[in-house]
């Protein structure tokens, strides 16, 4: 009874692991970059989400208010890609839903800034994302001029 182990969060070696992982500077997110610096797109990395703090941008065009996000697969839930664990299914469904939501909460309060935001998932090959992002760019650029 009270020694069960805690299903609820993951415990001891799998959360001192989750802490481990890299959150930013991710090989897609890397690669995308690469791409987009390549096509001559200069952006900011990492930018502070204006007015949250604590959130950020993986990519970011100020000028043409453009947020470019780098979904993981496994940690935002890909439809096409998504497998949840057996081991704690509750608790990962629940920070799956938890990582959706804050998503959804991030893009509106950029778009009440007048931001737009594209979100691709990690699968998308470099230059399909960047594509994308510079189709959006340059539309954007385009309204301001």
């Amino acid at each position: 009874m009270g020694d069960e182990p805690d299903r609820v969060s993951p415990g001891g070696a799998t959360s001192l692991k989750m802490s481990r992982l890299a959150r930013r500077h991710t090989a897609p997110e890397v690669a995308l970059r690469s791409e987009l610096h390549r096509r001559g797109m200069r952006y900011r990395v990492q930018m502070k989400v204006p007015g949250n703090r604590r959130r950020t941008i993986d990519i970011a065009f100020p000028r043409a208010r453009l947020a470019v996000y780098v979904d993981g697969c496994f940690w935002h839930g890909c439809p096409e890609h998504y497998h949840p664990p057996r081991a704690n299914a509750d608790w990962w469904a629940w920070k799956v839903a938890r990582n959706r939501a804050r998503d959804a909460d991030t893009n509106r309060q950029l778009a009440d800034l007048g931001w737009q935001v594209l979100r691709v998932w990690e699968h998308v090959p470099p230059e399909q994302a960047a594509d994308l992002a510079e189709t959006s760019y340059r539309e954007l650029l385009a309204r301001l001029a």
